[in-house]
């Protein structure tokens, strides 16, 4: 029987992204390791944080996988092997660390809102959070390479007018100036939250005249919104799981020389608060919502043409003129993101996919995939899904 390892979690599951994390974690222990986990759920109380060094060392662990406790750094000094999943630092210097591509998620927020038509674009976040200063880059970038500029919202200089009730006006005022319609990316779901709310006061239609998106996907508070709330989703199952196959190698061969392990955004779960077409030529409009009607079938450009009203010349015309791509381009777009959607978020069989969206067998799906994302099918969700 292997030996059992002593393995301590200081990682507080009381949101979605950390209940991702431990969800992948339990499953590399479960299939492939022997681990007894230790959870010192007093290191959250003020008066228990002085002790948990000396509680740690009692304990001798043979690895940690932590969040950022109290005294990380006295923690590290230990010599036990550590996996750290940092938020207020960008990484912690010295030992293997699990980040965020903040940049890469600012991309597929805007990607989103670009697909949906739109031409003016803002964001809304912290400037005092590192992560959020870098999604607003990440989104600002991909924007720019479209030729549109980004408004950005400025956060209160005074700490005090950052409660909700305090900076609720504040964000209303802001979003009543934009020009509209506007795709609008919040830095994570609990700010696209209080977006919606401001919307609300300010009598603004969420998405007709604010397409709303956040970030983490977390479904509580996406559901709860109203109207539900679009939101970039995260691999953070399979990053826990990939950190804990870290940890695992570094108890049985002794301490590596850091490593970075990367959460990536795989797509955006689509809801009300973006399911908007911020198109002006009805022509255009009327063919794309007849392509996301019909993405599930082997939908052709000609019967996307026979629907719209217009010639196909005409119509291929005014394709690249509101959206910078033909009709084809636009029925793989979709057909791309219904794959990837139930690639992310089922355990659908690759063939049972192929089926469901019509494609002629499997091979062609994953040629069809291969060409778009340069993965398999397969290969896409070992990479990106627990």
């Amino acid at each position: 029987m292997p030996d059992v390892r002593k393995v301590v979690l200081l990682i507080n599951p009381s949101r979605e992204h950390t209940r991702g994390l431990l969800n992948g974690i339990a499953k590399y222990a479960r299939l492939h390791s022997s681990w007894m986990f230790y959870r010192p759920l007093e290191y959250r109380e003020p008066r228990f944080r002085q002790k948990l060094p000396s509680v740690l060392k009692a304990l001798q662990p043979d690895g940690i996988l932590m969040r950022e406790p109290p005294h990380a750094d006295e923690i590290i000094k230990m010599g036990v092997p550590v996996v750290s999943f940092p938020y207020t630092r960008e990484r912690i210097p010295g030992i293997a660390n699990v980040i965020t591509d903040h940049v890469a998620v600012g991309h597929v927020a805007a990607e989103h809102l670009l697909e949906r038509g739109f031409r003016c674009f803002a964001y809304c976040g912290f400037d005092d959070w590192w992560w959020s200063r870098q999604r607003k880059e990440g989104f600002s970038e991909a924007v720019a390479k479209a030729d549109f500029p980004v408004h950005a919202y400025q956060l209160p200089r005074a700490r005090s007018k950052r409660t909700w009730g305090k900076e609720l006006p504040i964000i209303v005022a802001w979003l009543e100036a934009l020009p509209k319609p506007v795709g609008l990316m919040a830095s994570n779901d609990d700010r696209a939250e209080l977006v919606i709310e401001a919307c609300k006061t300010a009598g603004l239609s969420v998405p007709d005249e604010v397409a709303v998106v956040g970030v983490d996907n977390d479904r509580t508070i996406c559901d709860l919104s109203s109207p539900p709330l679009s939101s970039v989703a995260l691999n953070v199952g399979k990053a826990g799981y990939d950190a804990a196959a870290l940890l695992d190698r570094m108890m049985a061969t002794g301490l590596e020389a850091p490593q970075t392990i990367y959460i990536q955004p795989t797509h955006v779960v689509t809801r009300l608060s973006t399911d908007v077409l911020a198109v002006d030529d009805p022509d255009v409009a009327t063919a794309v919502r007849y392509i996301r009607r019909h993405a599930r079938t082997s939908v052709g450009v000609a019967a996307v043409v026979a629907n719209s009203g217009a010639s196909r010349r005409v119509l291929e015309k005014r394709f690249r003129q509101v959206l910078g791509h033909t009709i084809h381009d636009e029925i793989s777009r979709v057909r791309l993101e219904l794959v990837t959607a139930m690639l992310t978020e089922t355990s659908m069989a690759i063939s049972e996919i192929a089926r469901e969206l019509e494609f002629p067998d499997v091979a062609h799906l994953s040629r069809y995939f291969r060409k778009a994302t340069g993965l398999s099918p397969l290969q896409y969700r070992k990479q990106f899904v627990l």
